[in-house]
């Protein structure tokens, strides 16, 4: 289905560039040839008609029906993270290929239900998790964000109570925000008002997002916006259902996490062509690319950002234009946006007369 070719300057360029990350669940990260070791080294027992390679399982991966088919399979790989190494193991791995790609900053979600309904502590997760946080930003020198998601297939008593727990970590900062994942449909945002108001008691200072728009039609993203107070909207994509939304989201410069491979892999679209980024882009509404599920979804940030290109062919100056959008929606100080954006410039410089 490519129409454009990514030829090797151009797939340098798209690498080197310095890229922020706002989609990427950490649990989705958790590759087949971690997830035998963590089931060996934890003595897990993976349910009979489980894939028993990494080769099958990475097959399987590439045969999701839709959004359900993927989370059981998701589910059942939580399974076999039990211990704080554990949760440090994936997320360093995480990390090491966010950099290779050219990652710069990294906002990373993770679902403690997934864990907690196990009988893993919070804390477990958590430190787990910031200790990886902390070797990136001393290693690779990215500067990275904790989003907290409540399974939105859940009560939300049951989302209320992971708040609870995690008290300590909302308010110390360790957890920059709250998100909504899991299942859009039966679930729509305004069933977790009560969750997202109690966030903002804990912590003013929080920031709220939550998927919305991918299987949930642009109402989610409304609803979102007025009852949930997010800044931000994770997929967003039928938000081009409503111009009046997309006029808002502009005006308001409220960013959307946008998933090419992964709306391709759970059926939103057949094609990464189908998705309205020229659209958006006309339309002044921020997005950026992300690669939501990358282990099960069969591609991290670059693979993304070069899928894109070979479908709409973008010049350099509207990846530029794609890139500090993304540095614009993160979640960091004014001098690390400028020290991201002064990159990105850098990066073109060198490029422009190459491509």
């Amino acid at each position: 289905m490519a129409k454009y070719e990514c030829n090797h300057h151009m797939k340098q360029f798209l690498n080197e560039l310095p890229k922020c990350e706002h989609h990427l669940h950490l649990e989705g990260t958790l590759e087949p040839n971690l997830l035998f070791p963590l089931a060996k080294r934890n003595n897990i027992k993976l349910p009979s008609n489980f894939p028993k390679t990494v080769e099958e399982l990475n097959e399987r991966y590439k045969q999701f029906k839709d959004l359900q088919d993927f989370l059981d399979y998701y589910y059942i790989g939580c399974n076999v993270l039990i211990n704080e190494e554990d949760f440090f193991d994936l997320a360093w791995a995480y990390f090491t290929k966010a950099h290779q790609d050219g990652t710069w900053h990294s906002e990373t979600f993770f679902d403690p239900q997934s864990h907690t309904e196990r009988g893993i502590k919070i804390e477990t997760v958590v430190n787990g998790f910031k200790r990886a946080s902390l070797k990136a930003q001393q290693e690779y020198g990215m500067s990275t964000n904790l989003i907290m998601c409540l399974l939105r297939h859940l009560p939300s008593n049951d989302g209320l109570k992971t708040i609870d727990s995690a008290t300590e970590f909302l308010k110390d900062g360790s957890i920059k925000a709250l998100g909504l994942d899991s299942a859009e449909k039966p679930f729509p945002p305004e069933l977790f008002i009560n969750c997202y108001s109690k966030v903002k008691e804990i912590n003013p200072d929080l920031e709220l997002t939550a998927h919305a728009g991918e299987e949930g039609d642009s109402n989610y993203v409304i609803t979102a916006l007025d009852e949930l107070k997010v800044t931000r909207i994770d997929h967003g994509v039928n938000s081009i259902q409503d111009p009046k939304l997309m006029e808002r989201l502009a005006s308001e410069k409220t960013m959307l996490t946008i998933c090419p491979l992964s709306n391709v892999k759970l059926n939103v679209v057949k094609d990464v062509s189908e998705i309205p980024l020229n659209e958006f882009l006309d339309a002044q509404v921020p997005f950026s690319l992300n690669s939501d599920d990358p282990a099960y979804f069969g591609g991290y940030i670059l693979d993304n950002y070069i899928t894109v290109h070979t479908r709409f062919g973008w010049s350099l100056e509207t990846w530029v234009k794609v890139a500090k959008n993304g540095v614009e929606g993160s979640w960091i100080s004014k001098e690390r946006k400028i020290e991201i954006n002064n990159a990105i410039d850098e990066t073109y410089n060198k490029f422009k007369p190459l491509v």
